[in-house]
This record gives structure tokens, C-alpha cells and sequence, in this order.
């Protein structure tokens, strides 16, 4: 067993100013995800979900404190080099799915890979497979509007981690979705978690998908905190 925390935040503090006074958002915040692991984040609004997942997926810098992707750590690396880790370690998946609309589902899951250099046969079959995990071999040759919402958030949740990365980082993945869409979306989710060794950090309001994950935690002053 890997024992390395796919993510790990290490006292990390980040503010910002408003009215020129300092906005404490996290104040020495201290999180480990491990590979296989769903921890879902909750917290009222304004509370720093936000901030704090941009900090994760490195599109933020910590004001203080170190975050290691898969043990690497990542404060010191150039922009060139935070751009590249987290094209090829880090997926995201968003509350809209933000598929390409002129491209199929299999077209939408091949591009991440195209772009990171997959040859189009690799890249093609790759995303059949991950396609084929999320209940949608039907589906490969049907563009966004063809689809439900629950089909459209599984193609993104294969686009996510059609480049295998090491952690998969969710905001409120199922917000649009209603109930017995969102169960079907947050499983398929889920399995793909625990087939694949990721480190998931999924935002959601939701307490009763949050239930089923592994791990709640929640933000308290500035604390990241176990939520039981």
C-alpha cells in the first residue's frame, strides 16, 4: 500500500485584503488525502472551500506553509512547472461540466490526453475504457446537448482523469443535478476513486452524499477539522 499522501497541505495560511485590512482565510491548515481516498469538504459559504481548493489544485499560492502533490512539494516550483504538474497530476471537475459543445463525449475525454501527447489510437481507447467505466459506451459518439446532466458530469468526470492523475479535486459536483441523477453521478464517482487510487477533495452541500464518503472535514477558524 502506498502510504504517500497523494495531497497534503502543511501549515498553510493564506489571507487577503479587504478595506486594507488582512482576511484571514486558512491559518496554519493541515490536511492528508490518501491514494484511494473520498473526503468530502463541508462548510457554509464563505467559509474558504473555494480558496482552499485553488490552493490544492495550485491555482493559488499559500501565503505560508508547504502543499505536496503526491510528495512532492510545490511551493518553490516555477509557473511553468506548477502549470505542468497540475496538467498531468491534478483533475478537476466543476458544478457545470464545461464540455466542449462542438465535440463528442469521446472526442471531450481524448483532448486532455491529446494535448499532453497521446497519440489519437492511445488517446481513443483510453477514453472508451474510462467512458465504458462511467455506464456510457451508448454515449461515445454523442455530443454535450444530446445527453442528460448526469451523462454530461460522468464524460467530465472522465475528461478529469483521462491523464491519470493523482489527485481529483470536485466543486459541488452534483449541484445541478437532481437527487436520483446526483447518487447515480456521486457512485460512478466514487468507484472510480477507489479503481483508480486517487486522492478526491469534493466540495459538496450535500450531507447525505457526504456520508458515504470516506472522510467529512470542514473548515473552523481558519483549521481544517475532522467533521465526523
Amino acid at each position: 500500500m502506498n502510504d504517500t499522501p497523494g495531497l497534503e497541505l502543511r501549515q498553510i495560511d493564506r489571507h487577503y485584503i479587504q478595506g486594507g485590512q488582512p482576511l484571514e482565510i486558512l491559518k496554519g491548515a493541515d490536511l492528508k488525502l490518501m491514494p484511494g481516498q473520498s473526503v468530502a469538504l463541508i462548510a457554509p459559504s464563505g467559509a474558504g472551500k473555494s480558496t482552499l481548493l485553488h490552493l490544492a489544485g495550485l491555482l493559488e499560492h499559500p501565503d505560508g506553509g508547504e502543499l505536496f502533490i503526491a510528495g512532492a512539494a510545490t511551493s518553490k516550483l516555477a509557473d511553468k512547472a506548477r502549470t505542468a504538474l497540475r496538467r498531468d497530476a491534478i483533475g478537476f471537475v466543476y458544478q457545470f461540466h464545461h464540455l466542449l459543445p462542438e465535440f463528442s463525449a469521446l472526442e471531450n475525454v481524448m483532448m486532455p490526453q491529446l494535448i499532453h501527447g497521446l497519440g489519437k489510437k492511445d488517446a481513443a481507447a483510453r477514453a472508451r475504457e474510462l467512458l465504458d467505466y462511467m455506464g456510457l459506451s451508448h454515449r461515445v459518439d454523442h455530443r454535450p446537448a444530446e445527453m442528460s446532466g448526469g451523462e454530461q458530469q460522468r464524460v467530465a468526470i472522465a475528461r478529469a482523469v483521462a491523464n491519470a492523475p493523482r489527485v481529483l479535486l470536485a466543486d459541488e459536483p452534483t449541484g445541478n443535478l437532481d437527487p436520483r441523477t446526483s447518487n447515480h453521478v456521486f457512485d460512478a464517482l466514487t468507484q472510480l476513486v477507489q479503481a483508480t487510487g486517487l486522492a478526491a477533495l469534493v466540495a459538496t452541500h450535500n450531507l447525505e452524499l457526504a456520508g458515504r464518503m470516506d472522510r467529512r472535514v470542514t473548515l473552523q477558524d481558519g483549521k481544517i477539522v475532522e467533521a465526523g
